[in-house]
């Protein structure tokens, strides 16, 4: 065993580091996106009384999840007697501390871990391309012209290149505070519309119909996590030890955006009943307000796009390109490497602009992967050598099982689910 005194905490050493503030700041815009358009389709799956309840054991499990991971890369660096282990190299080394079959597979479990990432946000910024063109384009039509899809794809992604080369997280917690509150800002607007005409809250199903359960825990799931960012605010952090916990600001980050999400999804669904549609955008009428809305909502979706891209571009230079931190003209390089990034996105949107059943099924399964899967896989390992144990009745032990069948219930349902959308989408194209 190794020394058990051993802070890495005390030990981490982070340029340009960021406050408590600014960390709580980017979780909530990491968190807290269109994916919450799409709640009040998720409760009238669950009902008004079991909804709220499905969702907080969900957004339970997957903090958990983040907390799990993060304090195992923690207890890696103290055992290595670092002062930072990132998320692969954490892998690699809980890996090679299990059981024979998962020492063959560590330096594996490493790279698939970068991978994973890496696909999951680089998916992400795609959409958000999409997303943030699709509504400009709605709104312009109405007024002046529509024009094509791929033209507005283009402008967008080249917009995008100067505060995607913002190097430092700390420099993007003000982008990501205009960008929280403007998506609130959307969120009071569209209140204004679920506030007229309220039926009785005894019209709409207390209990929704358990066939169609699994397509609330798709919803909910893809509108909660955020793994790459989570860790990349973690690691930036000035206090790091501040960030999981009790009260932490991961736990703070998580009680707001359940809170939100809890009313949100309640009162979409109260309003709009059965007829609520899949982005309740979809539900609004052709109005001034309604066209403010859109616009609000894809300003905010434009400015998440640098904090998602971060994610790929962190990985990328600290993991590999400049892993000993000795890259000559290292910023020059990694402004190139950004804007490279930017341009690939954006003509992969443009050449493949209906992109998003196949990018569903990348979600689906990167997330249960990287929130459950592989934290409950590593802290396995971790406490399987001699000196160490699973607690009483090796109770962490039966845990990460559960997490692990859990995760693989989800990759299972999503990648389903995702396979018949994409047969669906793409077999009436």
């Amino acid at each position: 065993m190794t020394d058990s005194n051993y802070d890495p905490y005390a030990n981490r050493n982070v340029d340009k580091p960021i406050s408590n503030i600014g960390a709580f700041i980017s979780v909530i815009k990491c968190v807290v996106g269109t994916g919450v358009l799409a709640l009040p389709l998720a409760f009238q799956y669950a009902g008004t009384i079991l909804g709220p309840l499905l969702l907080i054991a969900t957004a339970f499990v997957l903090i958990h999840g983040i907390q799990m991971l993060i304090i195992c890369m923690v207890e890696c660096s103290r055992r290595v007697q670092v002062g930072y282990t990132n998320f692969p190299d954490s892998m690699a080394y809980s890996f090679s501390q299990g059981p024979k079959c998962f020492k063959y597979i560590a330096k594996a479990a490493g790279y698939l871990a970068d991978i994973t990432l890496c696909i999951a946000h680089y998916g992400i910024c795609v959409v958000y391309l999409v997303f943030v063109s699709s509504n400009v384009m709605n709104v312009l039509e109405r007024y002046i012209f529509m024009g094509d899809l791929r033209c507005y794809i283009a402008i967008f992604g080249v917009l995008s290149i100067p505060a995607f080369c913002i190097i430092h997280l700390k420099y993007l917690v003000p982008i990501n505070l205009v960008a929280n509150i403007l998506i609130y800002v959307g969120f009071a607007m569209i209140f204004y519309y679920i506030f007229q005409n309220l039926p009785p809250f005894t019209d709409r199903a207390f209990v929704g119909d358990p066939m169609k359960l699994p397509q609330f825990f798709g919803i909910v799931l893809f509108s909660i996590s955020s793994v790459g960012v989570f860790l990349a605010v973690e690691s930036k952090m000035a206090k790091p030890q501040k960030f999981i916990g009790w009260f932490g600001v991961l736990d703070i980050a998580a009680l707001v955006v359940v809170i939100s999400y809890i009313i949100f999804g309640i009162f979409g669904y109260w309003r709009y009943g059965e007829g609520v549609a899949a982005s309740l955008t979809l539900n609004l009428p052709d109005e001034p307000l309604s066209v403010a809305i859109q616009i609000i909502l894809a300003i905010d979706i434009f400015l998440s796009f640098p904090l998602s891209g971060y994610v790929v571009i962190n990985i990328i230079m600290t993991h590999f390109w400049n892993k000993s931190g000795n890259l000559k003209r290292a910023v020059l390089k990694e402004i190139i490497l950004r804007i490279s990034f930017v341009l690939v996105a954006t003509l992969n949107g443009v050449a493949f602009p209906d992109l998003g059943p196949l990018l569903s099924l990348v979600g689906a399964l990167t997330l249960s992967l990287l929130n459950l899967v592989f934290p409950a896989f590593m802290e396995i390992c971790l406490y399987y050598p001699d000196g160490y144990n699973y607690g009483r009745y090796k109770w962490k032990l039966v845990k990460d099982i559960i997490m692990i069948i859990f995760g693989a219930l989800i990759l299972i349902q999503g990648t389903i689910f995702s396979i018949i959308d994409m047969i669906v989408y793409y077999g009436h194209m």
